[in-house]
C-alpha cells in the first residue's frame, strides 16, 4: 500500500508528464479563405460571396478574407452583401488591394461591414455619394432621401465595429475620399498591410474579435487557401454586368431586325437570337427600368415602320432619339449611376449604322422588278446532272430540270457538275447557255 506522501508525488509527476505533451502538442493552424472581388457590384457578386462564406465554414476556415477593388454597383445588392458579412458565422476581413485599387460608392459599405478593415498601400476609399444615371446630381428632394438612407446604414456600421462614424457621414454627404494611411490616422480601417501574410500577422498580434471572444493567432503560420468560384459564377459575373447585358440587348434586337428585313442570311438572326435570350435573363436579374426598356423596344418599332412609311427620315430619327432615352433610362441602381455615356454613345451609333444598313439592302431589294414564274430564274447559275448533244437535266435552286441549249449556241458536251447559265424557257423546259471556261468542245 503506497503511502499517502508517495501518492502525491506520484500525482504531480502526472501532471507534470500531461503538461509538457499538452505544451509540445502543436496548436491547428489558423486557416484564413481568400476571395476576390475586383469588379462592379452586381447580384453576381453577392452570390460569390455567399458561396465564398458556405465555403469557408464547410472547409472550415478561422476567417474570410475579402480581397476588395471596386468602382461600386448596386445599393439593393450592397445591402444583400452587407448582411452577408454582419450575419457570417465566421470573421471576415475586407482588404482594399492590391495596390492602386479603390473602395468607391457601395464598396466604402462593404469596408465599413467588415470584422477587420485594411486598406494596402496606394489605395483610396470614399467618394459613396449617390449621382444620377448620367452622373449628374441628383435632384434635391430625391437626393435627400437617398443620402439620409444611406448614411444612416454607414453610421451604424462604422458604430458597430467601432469605426469613424464622422468621417462615414461625409463620405455621403460630402463625397469624402481617403488614402490608405490617412484612413488609419482617421480610424476609418484599422490596418494598412502590404499583403496578405503581412495583414494576417498584424491581424494575429491585435486579435479578432468572434463570438467567444477575441482571438489571437500566429499570422506568419497561418494557411491561406484561394477561393475559386467556379466556371457558373464566371460567367455569371461577366452576363450581369449590366454594360455587357446592354450591349447583348441592343446586338439581340439588331440581329433580329435584320433577319426580319432580309430574310435568308440566317447568321444575323441566330446570333441576335441568341443574344436576345441572355440580355432578356441579365434584364430579369438586374434593377431594370421598364420606361427605358419599353423605350428600346419602341426604337425597335419605329424602325420598322421606316421600311413600310413615307416618313422621311422622321421616323428613323425618333426611332434614334428612343435608342438614346432608353439606353439613359435602361438600369437604376437606387440612385447610383447607370450605364455611361461613354459607353451609350458608340453602342447606340454601331446599332443604327447596322439598322441602316439593313434598311437600305430591303429598299435595294425592293427596287428591284419583281419577277415571278421561271423568269425568277433568269441568270441564275445550274449545274448539269446529264447532257447529251443538245439537251439534258440540270439542278438549280434545289430542283432538278429538264433544259436544252438556246437556239443560238453551239452544240456541246457538259460533263457533270459543269456550271451553266439558264437565259431562258420554253413550257417548263430551261434554256442553257455555257459558260466558255466550263464547256468541251
Amino acid at each position: 500500500m503506497l503511502s499517502p506522501r508517495y501518492a502525491a508525488v506520484e500525482l504531480q509527476s502526472l501532471l507534470l508528464a500531461l503538461f509538457l505533451v499538452f505544451c509540445a502538442t502543436p496548436s491547428p493552424a489558423y486557416t484564413v479563405l481568400e476571395a476576390r472581388l475586383h469588379s462592379a457590384i452586381s447580384p453576381a457578386q453577392a452570390d460569390m460571396l455567399d458561396d465564398a462564406i458556405a465555403a469557408a465554414v464547410a472547409k472550415p476556415a478561422d476567417l474570410l478574407l475579402l480581397s476588395l477593388d471596386t468602382p461600386g454597383g448596386s445599393v439593393e445588392v450592397m445591402r444583400r452583401m452587407v448582411g452577408s458579412i454582419l450575419n457570417a458565422p465566421i470573421p471576415v476581413a475586407v482588404y482594399v488591394s492590391p495596390s492602386g485599387a479603390r473602395a468607391a460608392s457601395a464598396g466604402v459599405f462593404l469596408v465599413a461591414a467588415g470584422t477587420v478593415a485594411a486598406m494596402a498601400p496606394q489605395t483610396t476609399i470614399g467618394a459613396a455619394s449617390p449621382i444620377g444615371i448620367g452622373g449628374d446630381d441628383l435632384p434635391t428632394t430625391s437626393d435627400r432621401k437617398i443620402k439620409n438612407d444611406l448614411t444612416s446604414l454607414l453610421r451604424g456600421l462604422a458604430d458597430r465595429r467601432g469605426r469613424n462614424v464622422n468621417w462615414y457621414k461625409k463620405a455621403v454627404d460630402e463625397a469624402a475620399t481617403l488614402t490608405a494611411p490617412e484612413a488609419v490616422a482617421e480610424r476609418v480601417v484599422d490596418l494598412v498591410a502590404v499583403n496578405n501574410r503581412d495583414l494576417l500577422e498584424q491581424i494575429g498580434k491585435r486579435g479578432i474579435a468572434t463570438p467567444t471572444g477575441t482571438v489571437r493567432f500566429d499570422g506568419a503560420a497561418a494557411t491561406i487557401v484561394s477561393y475559386e468560384p467556379g466556371l457558373w459564377h464566371t460567367l455569371l459575373s461577366w452576363l450581369l454586368d449590366p454594360s455587357i447585358a446592354y450591349v447583348l440587348l441592343l446586338l439581340g434586337v439588331a440581329g433580329v431586325f435584320f433577319e426580319l428585313t432580309t430574310p435568308g442570311a440566317v447568321l444575323p438572326g441566330v446570333v441576335g437570337g441568341i443574344a436576345l435570350i441572355l440580355a432578356l435573363y441579365a434584364l430579369s436579374v438586374l434593377p431594370t427600368n421598364a420606361a427605358g426598356l419599353l423605350l428600346l423596344l419602341a426604337a425597335g418599332g419605329l424602325f420598322l415602320l421606316e421600311l413600310h412609311i413615307t416618313s422621311f427620315g422622321l421616323l428613323s430619327l425618333a426611332g434614334v432619339a428612343a435608342l438614346f432615352l432608353g439606353s439613359l433610362l435602361l438600369f437604376r441602381f437606387d440612385g447610383h449611376s447607370g450605364l455611361p455615356l461613354s459607353l451609350i454613345l458608340p453602342t447606340v451609333g454601331g446599332v443604327c449604322v447596322l439598322l441602316l444598313g439593313a434598311v437600305w439592302l430591303l429598299a435595294k431589294a425592293q427596287r428591284q422588278k419583281p419577277r415571278l414564274g421561271l423568269t425568277a430564274l433568269y441568270g441564275q447559275a445550274a449545274l448539269v446532272r446529264r447532257w447529251s448533244g443538245r439537251a439534258g437535266k440540270v439542278f438549280v435552286h434545289g430542283e432538278i430540270w429538264d433544259a436544252r441549249l438556246a437556239d443560238d449556241a453551239p452544240t456541246l458536251n457538259f460533263a457533270p457538275g459543269a456550271p451553266v447559265l439558264v437565259v431562258g424557257h420554253e413550257d417548263f423546259v430551261l434554256l442553257v447557255a455555257p459558260r466558255p471556261e466550263n464547256a468541251d468542245a
